[in-house]
Formats: C-alpha cells, structure tokens, sequence
C-alpha cells in the first residue's frame, strides 16, 4: 500500500520516489501504446500519469462510449513495469474541449457546473458509476498497478466550492478506492487554499523553480511531501500563435532541482500525443481586450497537433530532452536505487517507418450532407440542436420593404461564411474586429458555421457553439430561422463525389504503411478524414501547416482522403510529408 508523509512516499513499507509522465490514452492509438510506454520506462520513468475526458465517453447523456480504452490502457502500463496515476476529473482543463466536460451538460447546468449542484452531481456520479468500478480493480491495494487518484483539477484556479469537492472525495472513498487521493494546484496561496481538502494529499503544477513551490505547498501543508503533479516542461500550441518550444537543457535543469529537493515529480507532458478529431480545447483572454486584429481575438483554439515539445515527440520518438532527462532521472537512480524503484525490466519498443513524400490528387467533389432542415423563431444553439461539433446552416430571409442596414452577429461561436443570395460575401470569427456588413432588404442570408474547440480554462468554460445570440438588421432580430446541421461526430454517410461542393475526396495507394504528416497546401481551414477517422482540424493559419497519421489508420492498398475545406479555397491536393511542420 502506499503511503506519504512529509519525508516522502513509502509502498509497502519502502521508500518510493513517484517518477512519472503524462501519456492520454486518448491522445494516441491503442496500437501505439506499448512503444509510448515502453519509452517511458526506458527513460528512467516508474509510472504513466493520464487524465480522463468524459466527453468522450459520454457524447450524450447516458450513452457511453470506449470505457474500456482507460482499462485497457492500465493493463498495458502494468505489463510495461509502470505504476499508474489516474485523474478521472470530472474537469480536466488538459486542453481538451471543454476541459472534458460534455457540452451538453454545460448547456443544461451553465454556472452551475464544477460546483455542489444537485443536477450537475447527479450527472456527475452516474458517469463515476460507469466509469471507475474498472479503476478501483485495479489499485496497488488490489494486485494492480494504479497508485494513485486524483481529486477534480487545479480547482483552486477555478472556485471555492468545499462541498463540492467534498463530495467528488466521499464519492471516491465509497466506491472503493483506498489507494491516496490527491488534488493538484498552483503553487498560490489562493489557489492552494480554494483547491485542497483535509485528509487529502495536496500537489502542485509548475514549469520552474521548484524551490519556491514547494516552500509555497509546505507553508500550506507542512504534512504532505513536495510533489510536482503537472512539471510543464513543454506547453502547447494555439492556431495562428508561434510554436512554442523550451530550451532541453533548461528544462532538464528544473527536473534535477525537481529530484535534489526531494520531490516526486510527474512529466506534463512525457508525450503528448494529438488532438484528434474535435478533441482540441480553446483558451480565452480575460478582458480587456483591445486587439482590432481578429488572428489576435481573445478567443484562442488550440491546434490539433498536442506535441507539447515534450520527450517523445507527437510520433513518439525521442526529442531533444529525451536523452537529457534519462541521463537525469539516471543518476537519480544511481544515488538513490532504494527510492528509484520499478515493477520489472524495460521492453524493447520500436517505431513504425515514415513514409516517403508525395502527392495525393483531390478527384472528387461533393456539398456537405446536411440533415433535415427545422423552422424556429430564433437561432438555436448547437447544444440545442443535439450537436456537440460540426456545421450548421443558419437561413434567413430579410423583409423586403427594409432598406439596407448593417448586419450583425451576436454570439457567434466560433467562424461563419456569410451569403447573400447564394453569394459569398464574408468570413466572420468569432472575438474579431470583423469587416462591417450592410444587407438590403428582400434578400436571403445564410450563416454556415462551424465550430473550433470549447474553452477549457477559466470562466469562459462551458461556451455553446453556433449563434449563441441572435442576427440582427441594424437593430431588429431577425426571426424565423430555417437550421440544418452536419454532425461532425457522426459517421460519415455516403457521398456522392461527382459533383460540386467543399468535400474532396483523394485515393491514397500503398504498398506498406508507416507514420505520414498530411498538409492541404492551397486549403484554409477545414477537417482531413482518413479511411472514415477525422484526424482533426488543419489552419493556414498556422503554427501547425500538417497533421500526423499514425501507420495505424493506413492499410496496404486503397486509403481514402476526405477533406472538408470551410475557408475561401479550392483545394487540389494532400501532401505527405515525412517530418513534422509545427511551426
């Protein structure tokens, strides 16, 4: 059983050292998970760290979805020789959409999410009750491998709810769980007073000086050992914001500091892994905001790509702080063999080959296979529409006798393509100093928007995508909207490719599969699928200009490619790329 105080952790009565990294399990494919894992160990680590998003598993209410991935996930780490740390939420930021929460639950509670709120709880513990029973089998106290469960995220960034947390506490106990369970803050008397429990183990986030955090979570918990549960040695990406990367050296230099200080440490991120689909979250700026540049709206999506500069790149192969941090966590072992413990000997992993560049033609052309169209007085949101990501056709018609007005968008989440009778005239963000639009009366308008990922941070979390307020002709709503919605969560039906539209569709052949990076050069904004799986969102934007398709999704023969380019562009082409374009 493991135990703490304020020296350290002791398992089954010997000194352990919690040695970790960040793998999602839901950022990679089950098929890669045993060379993500391997590296791990083989880098010096003893345990995988991984977050839980129950969007994923809950799209709607009460249907449940791949609740075996986490299990399995665990069965392959402890076959890996490594302990595992599980932090189910039910918020998990992670720059994930919506912080894992379900959209269609945060329409339902609004403010009330991440707080005591008898209906926000009761959604709460039935997701808990599906999700954890797989979970507590496998706790150290039980022949397993998990060591350790967490306690919410970071709450004491967000609010002040005691019982709340209280609750999610008790919930944990009851279900069975009797291995430690922990929160984790930042290193901030506020954050540190609104996000911990008594009797629960306090954690702390950071990317530098270690010395000063700890001294900050010892003043507040004199009891409990220094533990980084987040050491952000990398970070992650917004469309149309530079790369971020961080110099190797540097960061091996705080994971030392990290270890000299005595404490237990978890890479965030070990590796990152991608963002698949509509997985990626959004951060927001806190006002005011005074931009008039709308690449530089307060709203900020984040890239599909969830590299994070980490030690084993999005691939999977060693970056520049891979080699750095094992020789680290190296002669940690060496000092220290008692406390730099593992569960068995390192497996041998190896990656798939990269496959050579070339040039996939786009042959085929088709409109986007909107549903039924529904009449309705004013414009529903997504949520509204049972739709958590995808395109939706706002239409209007504005009274003839009208003269010609400025039009505006109220609550526009998250980018439009306005037409005025059939005719493109603008492309509309959302947060942007947008080109003012004036209509005339007697005209048809239509909105196709789209969605980028729900904030994941802060107050903003839990925005509703679509048009969240209303159209207006200069200030008169305008009432009677026809909807039709393309579901992006959906399996894609048949298409048909012979005519016109923004869906293309391209013929990869192979004759072996590798790891590839796919770039739509003359496209602007859309999603890339992959034999029926959606990789996630491409932006000329940028930093990002390639998605990487992991050998999994491809088979010798036949691969299909299907774009949807939403922007002012008619792609010709796919590009495989055989190193990454991050920026």
């Amino acid at each position: 059983m493991l135990t703490y105080d304020s020296t350290g952790f002791h398992l089954d009565g010997s000194p352990l050292r919690i040695l970790s990294g960040a793998v999602h399990y839901f950022r990679t494919r089950p098929e890669q998970w045993p060379a993500r894992l391997a590296a791990l160990r083989a880098m010096g680590l003893n345990t995988v760290e991984t977050y839980v998003p129950w969007n994923l598993h809950e799209p709607r209410p009460g249907e449940y979805q791949r609740l075996e991935e986490l299990p399995a996930f665990l069965d392959e780490a402890a076959r890996q020789g490594l302990w595992a740390i599980v932090r189910p939420g039910p918020y998990i930021c992670a720059e994930w959409d919506n912080g894992g929460l379900p959209g269609w639950l945060t329409a339902q509670v609004g403010r009330r999410a991440r707080t005591s709120d008898p209906e926000y709880l009761a959604a709460v513990d039935r997701f808990f009750d599906a999700l954890l029973p797989a979970v507590v089998e496998r706790q150290t106290t039980r022949g397993g491998n998990v060591l350790m469960v967490q306690v919410e995220n970071e709450y004491g960034s967000y609010g002040s709810d005691a019982a709340y947390l209280r609750h999610l506490a008790d919930g944990l106990l009851a279900r069975g769980f009797d291995v430690p369970l922990f929160t984790s803050d930042g290193p901030e008397d506020h954050m540190l007073t609104g996000g911990t429990l008594p009797g629960v183990l306090a954690t702390v986030n950071f990317g530098s000086d270690p010395e000063g955090a700890f001294e900050v979570l010892h003043r507040h918990r004199p009891q409990d050992p220094p533990f980084c549960m987040e050491y952000w040695n990398g970070w992650f990406d917004h469309w149309g914001k530079p790369h971020h990367s961080r110099d190797a050296a540097d960061a091996a230099d705080t994971l030392r500091r990290i270890l000299a200080a005595g404490g237990s440490v978890n890479l965030y991120m070990a590796h990152g892994g991608t963002n698949f689909g509509t997985g990626a979250g959004a951060n927001h700026a806190d006002p005011p905001f005074n931009s008039t540049d709308w690449t530089d709206s307060p709203y900020q999506p984040v890239t599909t790509s969830y590299d994070y500069d980490a030690p084993l790149d999005e691939r999977g192969a060693p970056a520049a702080k891979y080699a750095l941090f094992a020789e680290v966590l190296a002669d940690f072992a060496a000092a220290h063999p008692e406390q730099a413990r593992f569960l068995g000997e390192a497996l041998p992993y190896e990656l798939p080959p990269v496959l050579a560049p070339r040039t996939v033609e786009l042959t085929g052309r088709a409109p986007i296979p909107f549903g039924p169209t529904t009449g309705h007085p004013v414009p529903p949101s997504f949520e509204e529409l049972g739709l958590e990501h995808g395109v939706v056709r706002y239409a209007f018609q504005v009274p003839a006798e009208r003269p010609e007005l400025p039009l505006t968008v109220e609550g526009l989440h998250d980018r439009a393509e306005l037409r005025v009778d059939g005719k493109r005239v603008a492309e509309l963000h959302r947060g942007a100093a947008n080109e003012p639009v004036t209509v005339p009366g007697g005209v048809a308008l239509e909105l196709l928007v789209s969605s980028l990922g729900r904030v994941n941070y802060g107050p903003q979390t839990g925005d509703s995508k679509g048009i969240t307020g209303g159209v207006r002709h200069e200030r008169q709503y305008l009432h009677g909207c026809q909807v039709a919605a393309f579901d992006l969560h959906a399996p894609l039906p048949e298409l048909d490719f012979t005519g016109e539209g923004p869906f293309a569709r391209g013929v990869l052949t192979l004759d072996t599969t590798g790891d590839t990076w796919l770039t739509v050069p003359d496209g602007r904004h859309g999603y890339l699928w992959v034999n029926g799986f959606l990789l996630g969102r491409y932006d000329a934007r940028g930093p990002q200009t390639a998605l990487f398709c992991p050998q999994p999704l491809l088979h010798p023969g036949e691969n299909e490619l299907l774009l949807l380019e939403l922007g002012d562009a008619t792609p010709q082409s796919v590009d495989l790329l055989d190193t990454p374009a991050l920026g």
